[in-house]
C-alpha cells in the first residue's frame, strides 16, 4: 500500500484499520492480547436515528462461537440469551462480542472509558459488571455536553452524557489530575513575605491519636516561646528539617501550634471527580472539525479537550490508545496534540467501518465517500497544521493503513480450482482458465485490493504477508526488510523469520539463499513459503538444501 511507504508513515507505530470492529479485534487478539493501556470507545448509543447499522449477523454454530471468541460454555450462553429481536437485544448482542475481545487486548493496568447515553446506559452497566467483574468498575462520570439548556423536550432538557470506567483488574491506578485555578484560589494563600515562592497553604502537622500507625511525642518550642507537646505526624529530625527549609508556619503571632507550608507548584495533584463540567462540549467538537475542514463534515465528534483529559488522566506519556470506534478520528487528534504538547510518544490504534455516506450528506457532498476517509483526512490535517505550527517537530504524524476484507464467495470459489501440480486454474473441464472474477492466472494478485474489490493500492503480495505477520503474532508496524537472492525480493523481520510469498523462485535462488544462511550473512530460523507460487521442484531443492546446512531452519509451506 503506497500510503504505508511514503517517508511520514513508513516508520510510524501508529494504526488506522478500515474494517468491522469485531473482525479487527478477532484478529488483534493473537498479537496484540494484554499491550494496550487504554481504550476509549465512542459507540452507537442506540438511540434510533445514530445511525446504527453494524450489520452483525450471528449465524454461527456453538463451536464457532466459542472458537471465534475464545468464550467457555457459561460465556457462550450468556451471549446467546442476550439475543433477540428487541432494540435493546439487537443493541447488547452487538455490544457484548466486541468488549469481551477488547478486555483480552488490555494491560492488566489498563482501563477503558465509554461514552454513552440514557438509552443503554443501565444496559452496559450491568453488561460492564460481568465482563470485567462488578470489582472492575472505577466510577461513572457525568460530562456536560452541553452548556445552554434546549428546548426540544417537554420535560428535561438533558445537558449530559455518561463515560463508564472500568479497570481489567484494579492493578492500575488513574493518575491525578494538576490542581485547578479555582482549587488554588479559592484553598490557597496569596505569596507573602515569610512565604514568598508561590500560592501557599498550612496544613496541621499533628496526627489524631486514635490512628494506626502511631505518631512521633515531642515538644515544639515556637519563635515567640510558647512550647507545644503533641502526637506529631513526622520524627522531630524532619520536623527540624521543614524549618530549616523555611516550611513551618506558627501563625500570625508565631506560637500557634506549628503547620507544614505546602506550595501549589510543589502539589503532585488532586483525585478527578466523577462531574466533568467544564470540559469543553460538543459545541467545541464541532467548531474543531469546522476549522480543519472548513465545513460540518462530521455530526456528533466528540471534542479533543474531553479525551485529552481522558488520556492524561489513563495513561503515562508513552501509552498505548485504542479506539475501535474511531468516528471522526478525535482520538487520534487528541493523541498527537498531547504528544506535541510535552514531548510524548503515545501511539493510537484506531478503527472504523467504512460506512458510506448518504448522497445529501456534507461530507458526501464534500468529496468523501465513507466514515473512515474522513477520520484519516483528519489525522492527516491535524499532522499538517503541528508541521506548520512547528517544522522541528519530532512527534509521530504518520499512521499505517491497513483494510480488513473477506474474500467473495466467487473469490474462493475460483482459489478452489487451482492445481498445484501443474500451477495453474483448473475449469470443470479440465481445460486451463484464468481467474473468472477479475482475470488473474495466480493465487497472489487475487488479494491484491482489486481482487478483493477494496480501495487502495494494495498488492497480493503485501496483502498475505501483512495477514501472515498477523497471524504469526507480530504487531502491524512491525520493521520488514527486504533481502534480494538473484532478483527475488524476500520479506525479512524480526531478525529471524524469512517470508517467501512472490513466483519466480528457482535454483539460482536456493543457492543464494543457502549461502547467506550458510555464511551467517543472515540469521534465519524459519522460512515462510507461499506454496502456490513455488513447483515441486524447487520445493525439494529447498528443503535439501536446508537439511544441509549446519544450523536448523524451519521451512513452513502454506496454502
Amino acid at each position: 500500500m503506497e500510503h504505508n511507504t511514503l517517508a511520514e508513515n513508513k516508520n510510524s507505530h501508529n494504526l488506522f484499520l478500515t474494517g468491522d470492529n469485531l473482525d479487527v479485534l478477532r484478529h488483534l487478539q493473537n498479537n496484540y492480547a494484554d499491550t494496550v493501556d487504554m481504550i476509549y470507545i465512542d459507540p452507537p448509543y442506540n438511540t434510533g436515528s445514530d445511525g446504527f447499522v453494524y450489520p452483525d449477523h450471528f449465524e454461527y454454530s456453538d463451536r464457532a462461537l466459542q472458537d471465534m471468541f475464545g468464550l467457555n460454555d457459561t460465556e457462550l450462553a450468556r451471549l446467546k440469551s442476550i439475543q433477540g429481536k428487541s432494540t435493546h437485544s439487537a443493541w447488547l448482542s452487538f455490544m457484548y462480542p466486541r468488549l469481551f475481545l477488547a478486555r483480552k487486548l488490555l494491560k492488566d493496568t489498563g482501563f477503558i472509558f465509554i461514552s454513552i447515553d440514557d438509552n443503554e446506559y443501565a444496559n452496559l452497566k450491568l453488561m460492564m459488571d460481568e465482563i470485567f467483574g462488578e470489582g472492575g468498575f472505577v466510577t461513572n462520570v457525568m460530562w456536560k455536553r452541553k452548556k445552554e439548556i434546549s428546548n426540544d423536550s417537554d420535560n428535561v432538557s438533558i445537558q449530559g452524557e455518561y463515560i463508564l470506567v472500568y479497570a481489567k483488574t484494579g492493578q492500575g491506578a488513574l493518575r491525578l489530575e494538576p490542581l485547578s485555578k479555582e482549587y488554588i484560589q479559592k484553598s490557597y494563600k496569596e505569596p507573602t513575605e515569610q512565604f514568598p515562592e508561590g500560592k501557599w497553604r498550612p496544613v496541621p502537622l499533628t496526627v489524631s491519636k486514635g490512628l494506626s500507625g502511631g505518631g512521633y511525642t515531642y515538644k515544639i518550642t515556637t519563635p515567640n516561646g510558647t512550647v507545644h507537646e503533641r502526637l506529631w505526624a513526622y520524627p522531630e529530625a524532619s520536623y527540624q528539617k521543614l524549618v530549616a527549609d523555611n516550611l513551618v508556619y506558627f501563625g500570625k503571632d508565631n506560637g500557634g501550634i506549628p503547620q507544614r507550608v505546602m506550595y501549589a507548584h510543589h502539589s503532585k495533584g488532586q483525585p478527578t471527580t466523577n462531574y466533568w463540567d467544564n470540559v469543553a462540549s460538543n459545541k467545541e467538537g464541532k467548531k474543531e472539525i469546522l476549522d480543519l475542514f472548513g465545513d460540518n463534515v462530521f455530526d456528533t465528534p466528540k471534542p479533543t479537550a474531553l479525551l485529552k483529559k481522558i488520556i492524561k488522566l489513563a495513561i503515562d506519556k508513552d501509552g498505548v490508545v485504542l479506539d475501535f470506534f474511531a468516528g471522526s478520528g478525535t482520538t487520534a487528534h487528541a493523541v498527537m496534540a498531547l504528544n506535541e504538547e510535552d514531548g510524548g510518544q503515545r501511539t493510537f490504534i484506531l478503527c472504523t467501518i467504512d460506512q458510506a455516506l448518504s448522497n445529501n450528506t456534507i461530507a458526501k457532498k464534500a468529496g468523501y465517500n465513507t466514515i473512515d476517509e474522513i477520520s484519516r483526512e483528519r489525522i492527516t490535517r491535524v499532522a499538517a497544521k503541528i508541521r506548520a505550527n512547528n517544522p522541528a517537530t519530532n512527534s509521530d504524524l504518520g499512521f499505517k493503513h491497513y483494510r480488513f476484507a473477506t474474500p467473495t464467495q466467487q473469490t474462493l470459489d475460483d482459489l478452489d480450482s487451482f492445481d498445484i501440480a501443474t500451477g495453474h486454474f483448473i475449469n470443470t473441464s479440465g481445460q486451463l482458465a484464468a481467474f473468472t472474477e477479475s482475470g488473474f492466472t495466480d493465487m497472489i494478485n487475487p488479494f491484491s485490493a482489486r481482487g478483493l474489490g477494496v480501495p487502495g493500492g494494495a498488492s497480493g503480495e503485501e496483502t498475505l504477508l501483512t495477514t501472515w505477520l498477523v497471524a504469526d503474532g507480530y504487531k502491524m508496524d512491525i520493521d520488514v526488510q527486504t533481502v534480494d537472492f538473484s532478483g527475488y525480493c524476500a520479506r525479512y523481520v524480526d531478525n529471524t523469520r524469512l517470508y517467501l510469498i512472490d513466483e519466480r523462485w528457482g535454483t539460482e535462488q536456493t543457492r543464494d539463499l543457502l549461502n547467506h544462511i550458510g555464511t551467517h550473512q543472515l540469521p534465519v530460523q524459519t522460512i515462510v513459503i507461499y506454496g502456490y507460487s513455488f513447483d515441486l521442484e524447487s520445493i525439494r531443492e529447498l528443503e535439501i538444501g536446508l537439511k544441509q546446512l549446519d544450523q536448523k531452519v524451519n521451512l513452513v509451506k502454506r496454502y
